[in-house]
């Protein structure tokens, strides 16, 4: 027996020696307990280790071991690096998901099990009474306002409808962007064989407690990325869909002007899409113009240009830059276009300026990482931007300072869009981590996090669409969320 303890003690030396922090943390369970326990050998995978005194004592923290997590459930150590067991080997990527996965799961349970419930003293009765006794400033009744029913939305499934049921179940959406009105959606759907696809759903069946929609596909498919789309009105309003392509191979980025008769035919005097080629991969973003100083053009940011066409004419500026175009946006009431970058810059450039060398930038802001989106608030005084730190910021665009700062996006890569409506005064934006979150758009509190209904990956970031008349200018506001093969819509009570 003596002979055993004496051989387990100078094995625990030997490996405190080799193990600097090991011999800290053992030191310090000596002084608590009085035993340790040492780490499993590196022979055996996934091996138990027995917990520490700092967590039975009930510490926040346990010591970090290299190569070993501490699973708080179990109360144990396991080994982090796969060893003769690679069936289910430990990554720290895949703790990070189960965790995530773990989390998404509690919030979608409180979601079903019960209605959403909103603090304590706020309902609509007690929010009127006070706002007419004077005892709530204008500002704060419409925070409080949008908090109640944005916390008060439900989450259902919508029936989408379309000639080839087969492929609703098979083809994943990418994206959904609405138009105008919010009587239409564009759809970006990814077939299973490759490649991308392109529908418009009618929204126009989106009424309560049933929810239909009609999907209009077309055969124009495309084996390139969909960086960016946005709706333009050449005939008439939303006439056409602009699409901005990733180059493949050798061939080249370009933007590809669709009619939207191409999948509903009411409108059979629309003028034929067109296609434009830049000879360039890099083809990031696209924007419309609004602006009566730049009718009937298109922008696109490439990589260290944007390109400013005219589709009637055919006539283009260019403007070169310091870095990748990710995204932009035409003022209306101002001749200018907003573009952020990959840099952290945004900057605009002044559509009058014909000088296409000098004096066009007119403002510049910068990010500390590169800009995914751009947003001009009606006034076009503010403009709202977000980047891959998952920072958002609103910017006032006469002092090129940051006024607001809206907390808790996650971000680290993705070109992920950001939607602002100043209508119902809310912010909402899709994270990485595929929780969307919407902040009230006055004092920047977030209002609500809304899980996926589908687990967590870098393949099923949902899209969303925000409108305050879904469904026409009778319809009624709500949240739409495209992943997978699923549409759901989350409306106002």
């Amino acid at each position: 027996m003596h002979k055993n303890s004496w051989k387990s003690r100078r094995l625990g030396r030997r490996r405190q020696r080799q193990n600097p922090r090991l011999r800290q943390h053992s030191s310090s369970e000596r002084c608590n307990t009085g035993t340790q326990q040492s780490p499993p050998d590196s022979d055996h995978d996934e091996e138990e280790v027995p917990s520490t005194s700092s967590s039975t004592a009930g510490s926040s923290s346990v010591p970090d071991l290299p190569g070993y997590y501490f699973d708080p459930e179990k109360n144990r150590y396991f080994r982090l690096l796969p060893g003769h067991n690679n069936c289910n080997p430990l990554t720290r990527e895949s703790i990070q998901q189960k965790e995530m996965e773990h989390r998404r799961l509690q919030l979608l349970e409180e979601d079903t099990q019960k209605k959403k419930i909103t603090r304590m003293g706020l309902n609509a009765y007690s929010l009127l009474q006070k706002s007419k006794l004077g005892f709530l400033s204008v500002p704060s009744y419409c925070r409080l306002a949008h908090e109640l029913r944005v916390s008060c939305m439900q989450r259902k499934k919508v029936q989408i409808h379309s000639s080839d049921p087969s492929a609703l179940a098979s083809d994943r959406f990418n994206l959904i962007l609405a138009d105008t009105n919010s009587d239409r959606l564009f759809t970006v759907n990814d077939v299973r064989v490759g490649g991308s696809k392109y529908g418009i759903i009618s929204l126009r069946g989106l009424k309560t407690p049933t929810l239909r929609v009609h999907m209009h596909e077309n055969l124009y498919f495309t084996n390139r990325k969909v960086n960016s789309v946005c709706w333009a009105s050449l005939n008439h309003l939303d006439s056409h869909i602009l699409l901005c392509l990733m180059g493949i191979a050798e061939s080249p980025g370009c933007a590809t002007l669709l009619p939207a008769s191409l999948f509903v035919s009411s409108q059979p005097g629309d003028r034929p899409g067109m296609l434009c080629s830049f000879r360039i991969p890099g083809a990031w973003s696209c924007a419309w113009s609004m602006n009566t100083q730049a009718n009937n053009c298109f922008s696109t940011g490439l990589s260290r240009w944007v390109l400013v066409t005219n589709v009637v004419t055919g006539h283009r500026l260019s403007f070169g830059t310091s870095s990748d175009v990710l995204t932009q946006q035409f003022a209306v009431m101002t001749p200018l276009l907003f573009n952020g970058c990959r840099s952290g810059e945004i900057f605009a450039i002044d559509m009058r300026c014909r000088n296409e060398g000098k004096n066009w930038k007119a403002t510049r802001l910068l990010h500390h990482s590169a800009v995914t989106s751009v947003q001009i608030l009606r006034e076009e005084q503010c403009l709202m931007a977000s980047d891959m730190a998952g920072t958002i910021k609103l910017w006032d665009l006469r002092t090129t300072k940051c006024v607001k700062q809206y907390e808790g996006h996650v971000n680290e890569y993705a070109l992920l869009p950001l939607h602002v409506h100043e209508e119902e005064g809310i912010v909402v934006a899709v994270g990485q981590d595929c929780y969307t979150r919407i902040w009230s758009l006055h004092d920047a509190q977030l209002l609500r996090t809304i899980p996926s209904p589908h687990p967590t990956s870098r393949t099923n970031i949902p899209s969303v669409a925000f409108s305050s008349r879904l469904g026409g200018p009778r319809g009624a506001p709500g949240l739409l969320m495209a992943v997978q093969q699923d549409l759901y819509c989350f409306s106002y009570s």
